[in-house]
């Protein structure tokens, strides 16, 4: 390890409080945050920053067995806003003058499940499900809760309270199965399920199948032809997707990158994996949209060979072409849209919308081209949106072009009707 040579870090114009966006998906959203009495209650100021780092305005709420566990300073600090511990004149558990969006119970005890179900509202918490119950019946709100308890109190009573709940518009957020616990999911995750809950994008509940990442053609039992390119634009393309509502079949080939847990993911090792997956996923009743932004192998070895052959066989290597799955997919599924993508190098702007415009008349809904050498201010990806009835739209950033990909499909898919 190098030692540190003390300097000043880098100013960014970051205020103390503020929490840096990655996103927008809970943007103009308030969100109440309610704290109860669970060891995992420690985790709170982290999931508020993650609430926060998607846009949302959030207050805390704490009963008096949560402020065991947590931090209440760092929970006011990450929030930003004054927490709530009692009940006063103003009637906080109402939130009538500044009503919320969603209602978040992390961690969600065993004792504020059943209270919850048997519509006890003995404790600040409760006093404020108690009203958030009503405003989810009116539609004015989400509800979410996400469990936590040892392995041995998932019991009868415990089932049925979640069953009751869930079947009256409750979100039950999937708990992490681990040491023979429901744990606290990560943050990130929480914030994700937030979203997606009071989200009311037209892609809310459409299906839409998102592929990913590098798609290798094997050579022999050990290696494989296959491009630089790590999948982080398809992940985040997938998670800004299931943040707005939708059902995210995400196809990913082999990566080091992070996959959301809260998106529903199949893994795949080569390009026979690959398009079996993705003309599966697309023949599944309700595919809205396909987007292919994985970067397929061209090439093939005719015969892939056994076992790891010798290095200096490698120069007479037969190969072929690898089919086009997208071609196979469009003319499979022609009345699904279709987004791909196109990148190119040391090619010119025009000829590259060039070669966009005619994948348009080939039967792509909307092509995503960008060139190597075009980057950002700070080395950002830059890309153009290509449609039939748009001009070109330049994004830049990842998070950029996966928010303006689905502000798209928000404007030319119709939402599922309910």
């Amino acid at each position: 390890m190098e030692p540190w040579h003390p300097h000043p870090p880098r100013s960014t114009g970051i205020g103390d409080h503020d929490a840096p966006l990655i996103g927008r998906t809970l943007a103009g959203k308030r969100i109440a945050l309610l704290v109860t009495g669970g060891i995992a209650a420690y985790r709170a100021p982290s999931v508020a920053r993650a609430l926060r780092r998607l846009g949302a305005s959030v207050v805390p709420f704490v009963t008096p067995e949560g402020r065991r566990y947590v931090g209440f300073d760092a929970l006011e600090w990450a929030c930003n806003a004054t927490g709530v511990t009692d009940l006063t004149f103003r009637a906080e558990h109402l939130g009538d003058a500044a009503p919320f969006d969603a209602y978040l119970v992390a961690p969600a005890t065993y004792n504020t499940i059943n209270s919850l179900r048997a519509g006890i509202a003995s404790n600040p918490v409760l006093a404020v499900l108690a009203s958030a119950l009503g405003r989810l019946r009116r539609g004015e709100a989400a509800v979410l809760l996400a469990p936590t308890m040892h392995g041995t109190m998932h019991t009868d009573i415990l089932q049925e309270s979640l069953t009751h709940l869930r079947e009256l518009g409750v979100t039950l957020v999937p708990p992490v199965d681990r040491y023979g616990k429901h744990n606290l999911p990560a943050p990130e995750t929480l914030a994700a399920w937030t979203a997606a809950a009071c989200s009311r994008s037209p892609l809310r509940g459409r299906r839409i199948v998102v592929t990913a990442g590098s798609i290798p053609t094997w050579i022999d039992d050990v290696r494989v032809m296959t491009n630089l390119f790590r999948g982080r634009l398809g992940i985040r393309i997938a998670e800004e997707l299931a943040q707005r509502g939708a059902r995210v079949h995400l196809i990913v080939g082999p990566t080091a990158e992070a996959v959301p847990p809260y998106v529903t993911t199949t893994r795949v090792r080569s390009f026979d994996e690959y398009r079996e997956a993705v003309l599966r996923e697309a023949a599944v009743d309700g595919t809205a949209v396909h987007i292919l932004s994985a970067a397929v192998a061209d090439y093939r070895v005719r015969t892939k060979l056994d076992g790891k052959i010798p290095s200096t066989g490698l120069d007479q290597l037969d190969l072929t072409p690898t089919a086009k799955v997208v071609t196979e997919l469009i003319e499979r599924f022609p009345a699904t849209p279709t987004v791909s993508f196109k990148f190119q190098l040391d090619m010119a702007h025009e000829t590259l919308m060039r070669i966009a415009r005619d994948r348009l008349q080939e039967g792509h809904f909307a092509v995503i081209a960008n060139r190597g050498e075009e980057r950002g201010p700070d080395g950002e990806q830059i890309a153009h949106l290509v449609h039939r009835i748009a001009p070109p739209m330049r994004m830049v950033g990842k998070p950029a072009i996966a928010a303006a990909i689905a502000d798209f499909l928000e404007a030319h898919i119709a939402p599922v009707p309910h």
